[in-house]
């Protein structure tokens, strides 16, 4: 969401970098380049302000004009104001309060409050809470349908309702079943609007008034840019927010909406929706996000992702048969690109990577994820046989594979090829340890990333 942002600090960043000492003059020249980079990705312009004005005041004083590293100074200014302006700190869920804790969704129509709804419901059955999730949209065609259906997927109770009930009675209804069934956490979906109006918030203000949320968090999508901040400010208006989730990230969004709705609101960013699968839900972290607006990565991010997607069983049943100098089989291959797509992809994997913003554009193309699943189905279309044992695969197992995978010869082929040079960087790597395994990684793939077809 944030390389546009990220390329053009980092761009100025670089100028910096270059100077033996800061001035007031090429300080304000850098700051008249982030504000150019922040208005470009659509940050509201009072936030814009007040953000330049901040860094102003501390990239004159008198430790950045006499740092030995003036321009690491300043881009730690920026860094740290970057995290006070996301929030600061982490702030999770606040639901000590009396069960059922009732979270209420808020957000105007299409801002992915249902799907949200879902991915919470998830992430809550993993902190081992009983979970009820109801639909108080009456209005929506199907909305109640779509819920019952994310609930489902996600394995969370739903509480059945009807077009035909009010919002307050249906509300009421879950609120009761919830007491008397013990769960832990209700999570209320609401109506949104195209746009804000007079009759939606309103009837949100009385749910809210009725159900008394521990949460009531504002979906947002982060697609909306500059509105995001006059949307925010609506609901903030109306209703007691205790946090945000932040939807779509994952878009090709400017970024404007996660620098605003914070400041708008005055709370916290609590959660970001990653993707369209249940499971694409992250607690936000400021740190972690400044960090990645910047270049520097976020590999905490990737070691969490990492210990919650990885499966545990099939990496040490490898690291055992590595240890054992066993051969590294297509299987082997197979396992480790699912696991690999299952962390979101090699794109996902190398954004959280410190540096990887700096790789060039046409690099950064080559990188296509769909060469991976690719992979995995010219894997599954051979037999046990071919996996364990991939020299037998000669020209006519070559044809029937491409031919159940649904790809071309010369993707088989390529796929071998990688296949085996894999198995020469765990040999080598075996033998002479991590400096071997690194030389063993060059020309596995073409300069800049995977193959183009």
């Amino acid at each position: 969401m944030f390389e546009s942002l990220s390329e053009n600090l980092q761009a100025t960043f670089k100028e910096l970098r270059g100077q033996g000492r800061l001035t007031e003059d090429n300080i304000k020249d850098a700051l008249r380049q982030v504000r150019r980079a922040l208005l470009e990705a659509d940050v509201a312009l009072d936030v814009v302000r007040d953000f330049i004005d901040r860094v102003k005041e501390r990239a004159l004083g008198e430790q950045v004009r006499t740092s030995l590293t003036p321009g690491q100074e300043f881009i730690s200014i920026v860094r740290e104001e970057l995290i006070t302006e996301l929030g600061g700190a982490s702030q999770g869920l606040e639901l000590r309060a009396q069960p059922p804790a009732v979270i209420l969704m808020a957000g105007l129509q299409g801002s992915g409050k249902t799907t949200s709804t879902g991915k919470l419901a998830r992430y809550l059955l993993e902190q081992k809470k009983r979970v009820l999730v109801v639909s108080c949209d009456v209005y929506r065609p199907a909305a109640i349908d779509q819920l019952k259906t994310v609930a489902e997927a996600v394995s969370a109770d739903f509480h059945p309702s009807s077009p035909l009930q009010s919002p307050a009675q249906i509300a009421d209804a879950a609120l009761a079943v919830a007491r008397k069934e013990l769960y832990d956490v209700l999570i209320v979906d609401t109506a949104g609007r195209q746009t804000v109006d007079e009759k939606m918030m309103q009837e949100i203000k009385g749910l809210h008034d009725f159900l008394k949320p521990a949460e009531t968090l504002f979906v947002i999508d982060s697609m909306t840019g500059q509105d995001a901040a006059k949307t925010a400010a609506a609901f903030g208006d109306a209703l007691a927010l205790t946090g945000v989730v932040l939807t779509k990230v994952d878009g090709d969004a400017r970024g404007g909406a996660a620098l605003s709705v914070r400041k708008v609101t005055g709370k916290p960013i609590k959660f970001l929706g990653v993707g369209e699968k249940l499971e694409a839900l992250e607690v936000f972290h400021p740190e972690r996000l400044a960090s990645r607006i910047l270049g520097m990565g976020d590999v905490l991010s990737l070691i969490e992702e990492a210990e919650k997607k990885i499966d545990r069983q099939k990496a040490e049943k490898l690291a055992q048969k590595f240890k054992k100098g066993k051969g590294f089989d297509l299987e082997d291959y197979r396992d480790q690109l699912a696991q690999m797509v299952n962390m979101g992809g090699l794109g996902a994997m190398l954004d959280k990577l410190p540096g990887m913003s700096q790789i060039p554009a046409q690099v950064k193309n080559q990188i296509n994820d769909k060469e991976i699943t690719r992979a995995i189905a010219i894997i599954n279309s051979m037999t046990l046989q071919e996996r364990r044992f991939p020299d037998v695969i000669k020209a006519s197992r070559k044809k029937r594979i491409a031919a159940g995978s649904g790809t071309q010869v010369p993707d088989v082929n390529r796929l071998l090829k990688q296949h085996m040079q894999m198995q020469k960087m765990m040999k080598r790597m075996r033998k002479g340890g991590m400096a071997n395994m690194m030389r063993g990684m060059q020309g596995m793939m073409p300069p800049g990333g995977m193959p183009r077809r």
